[in-house]
């Protein structure tokens, strides 16, 4: 009956099937568990904004990666900024979506270190090989209040390039400004600036919009998608078999009744074909009489047995 699952064809659907089944059940955990990571990374921001601000020192070092729980943490610095060692960072969107730069300046701390601060947005002129125009930061000391970010690194999906005019990067990246010759010990990773005190007069970069942490995304409908997919596969696999079963029952019985018929036409044979009535019988053979002579058919002379008797002896001499 079900034979046919053995034949090459099925062998391969089946296998196929088979595989398909824990590899579409593993993508909906894989997009299960991007969800929960987003979930997690947006308590964390929202947890980290909220906080109170704390000095920069305090959570970041010399050569030390930011770690991930303090990733946007609120964080203060004061010092002063050094324009003459501003650089932008090319290829970054605005608000609205415009091509432009980030404007990266050193601030320099009571202490001797540094820290690159993020200033913010500005457009994108006509000539992308000079360096735009962008508004000054404010001069002396000022105090910093920013959300504090680890090193860009190639990793984040952004691709470094070489050869790019004078003061334009693709990264922030702490380690690359020091090795550039950013004087005295540089802390690692960047303040995305918020505010600043006193008050700049006059206009600045944009302010870089705040991260988002209230949308989930769409992973824990593509993980229920693909565990529906996994559950259709075996549905799927037994509805074909039971089509190609009655397919292949529906052309056996066909094959079943045109071999009757043959075997019945050749038990009976043909029918003999009729053969002419012969002149003078009937369509059966059998004799008929004048009637069915044709009309057209010439009369036969009389023999002489058929003419009347002649006159007797006596009558003839009578009549000489």
């Amino acid at each position: 009956m079900y034979r046919f699952l053995l034949s090459r064809q099925w062998v391969i659907t089946t296998l196929v099937a088979v595989l398909l089944i824990p590899v579409m059940i593993q993508l909906g955990f894989w997009q299960l568990h991007r969800h929960q990571d987003r979930v997690a990374r947006n308590d964390l921001i929202a947890r980290n904004l909220e906080a109170e601000p704390v000095p920069v020192e305090r959570l970041a070092r010399e050569g030390r990666t930011v770690p991930r729980e303090d990733t946007w943490r609120t964080v203060t610095a004061t010092g002063a900024y050094e324009p003459e060692r501003e650089v932008v960072v090319r290829q970054r969107l605005g608000a609205d979506d415009k091509q432009g730069y980030f404007v990266v300046t050193p601030l320099r701390l009571g202490d001797g270190s540094a820290v690159l601060v993020n200033r913010g947005w500005v457009p994108a002129g006509a000539d992308l090989t000079s360096f735009p125009k962008v508004p000054p930061p404010p001069t002396g000391e000022v105090t910093v209040t920013g959300r504090l970010r680890p090193d860009e690194t190639t990793g984040s999906g952004i691709r470094d390039k070489a050869g790019l005019p004078d003061r334009q990067v693709m990264l922030i990246n702490s380690a690359d400004e020091a090795a550039d010759g950013l004087p005295g010990p540089v802390l690692g990773g960047f303040v995305e600036l918020v505010g600043t005190a006193p008050r700049p007069a006059g206009k600045q970069p944009e302010p870089v919009p705040e991260p988002d942490h209230s949308s989930i995304g769409v992973h824990i409908a593509y993980a229920i998608q693909w565990w529906i997919f996994a559950a259709a596969v075996p549905v799927g696999w037994w509805i074909l078999v039971r089509r190609e079963r009655r397919d292949r029952e529906a052309a056996a019985a066909k094959a079943s009744e045109t071999a009757a018929a043959g075997d019945a036409g050749e038990t009976t044979g043909p029918a003999a074909p009729e053969e002419p009535a012969k002149d003078g019988e009937a369509p059966d053979g059998t004799a008929g009489d004048g009637a069915g002579k044709g009309a057209d058919a010439p009369a036969r002379p009389a023999a002489d047995d058929d003419r009347a008797p002649s006159l007797a002896p006596a009558e003839q001499m009578a009549a000489d």
